[in-house]
């Protein structure tokens, strides 16, 4: 714990003059009788209503105390510090189109692209990572972080339908690329996932990967899901509809060739974990990341004290030692 004002602990001096003033006080206030000898009262006690009175002026002293301490704003600091671990940079695109709603993944693989990326995420503490969502279009949703509470929560909260439908691949791998560019570590990986063929957006996906080699990014590709016809659930549950899909494999193949990443194909739950398993070995690098956590202040105990030993000395003055005129 620290103090924001340490200086005003100076006012902790006007206790010398208190603590002067109560024992001139105290010497002067009760009454006095001359007597020849103390013989026949040496022998009484101290009343305890007297040392009752000192602990009246204790807590006064106390509540004085506790009221500077606690406009000197006691603190508790969080650690704040940079530290060089092992680490990479990676952004995951992930594909939200109305096919990832598919069943042959239980309970769909949207679902099942999701489970197994929060546990990606989980795994890798070290890397800085990011989120880019696409279908029709795409959309960059978590700049590169090593939050992991919000990557998980923003990877948690991504619905599908939130874009116009369609699978732009080209503009998803575009704008990975532009987050992932961004970072500071020498390895650099986007980890795209999706499910169909590009069949929308403004880049071609092969323009995108070519981009992502000039700037040294890898890019590993899977695509999720079986060829043929599929069934679709509508965001909301009140419709199914049936579709023929058919992952671009030679697509997704050389977009991984061109950038000297690796393709996967995964056709159920268990090969996905195991997919998202083998890119956890990616190549690491040093990477510098820097950890902190908020100030909290603490002078709520020092004031709720003060109080206390206020109201104890006032019950105390005004029953056991009041004093009659």
């Amino acid at each position: 714990m620290t103090l924001k004002y340490p200086w005003l602990l100076l006012l902790f001096l006007v206790w010398i003059p208190l603590i002067w003033w109560y024992v001139r006080r105290y010497r002067n206030a009760s009454p006095s009788l001359g007597l020849s000898s103390l013989t026949a009262v040496s022998s009484l006690p101290t009343s305890w209503k007297v040392w009752v009175h000192h602990f009246c002026f204790v807590l006064e002293l106390f509540a004085i105390g506790a009221v500077i301490v606690a406009l000197c704003r006691p603190q508790s600091h969080d650690s704040f510090r940079t530290s060089s671990v092992e680490g990479t940079d990676i952004v995951i695109a992930l594909d939200i189109s109305g096919s990832m709603s598919a069943d042959d993944f239980k309970p769909s693989r949207f679902a099942a692209a999701k489970d197994v990326a929060q546990k990606f995420v989980n795994k890798r503490e070290n890397d800085n990572m990011g989120l880019v969502v696409f279908s029709g279009e795409s959309l960059s949703l978590m700049p590169l972080t090593n939050d992991r509470a919000a990557l998980l929560a923003a990877i948690q909260n991504v619905k599908m339908g939130d874009l116009q439908d369609g699978t732009a691949i080209g503009d998803g791998l575009a704008s990975a690329v532009n987050r992932v560019a961004q970072g500071k570590a020498k390895s650099k990986s986007i980890v795209l996932l999706t499910d169909g063929t590009n069949n929308a957006g403004d880049v071609p996906p092969s323009t995108a990967a070519a981009i992502a080699k000039q700037k040294g990014i890898r890019v590993y590709t899977i695509g999720v899901g079986t060829n043929g016809t599929i069934a679709i659930h509508d965001p909301y549950g009140f419709s199914t509809t049936t579709m023929e899909t058919k992952i671009d494999e030679e697509s997704l193949k050389a977009i991984a060739q061109t950038t000297d990443g690796k393709f996967f194909r995964a056709t159920d739950e268990g090969m996905l974990r195991k997919v998202f398993e083998e890119i956890d070995e990616l190549e690491k690098s040093r990477l510098d990341v820097t950890r902190f956590t908020r100030t909290e202040e603490n002078f709520t105990p020092w004031i709720v004290g003060a109080m206390c030993a206020f109201s104890l000395m006032l019950l105390l003055r005004y029953t056991v030692v009041r004093r009659i005129p």
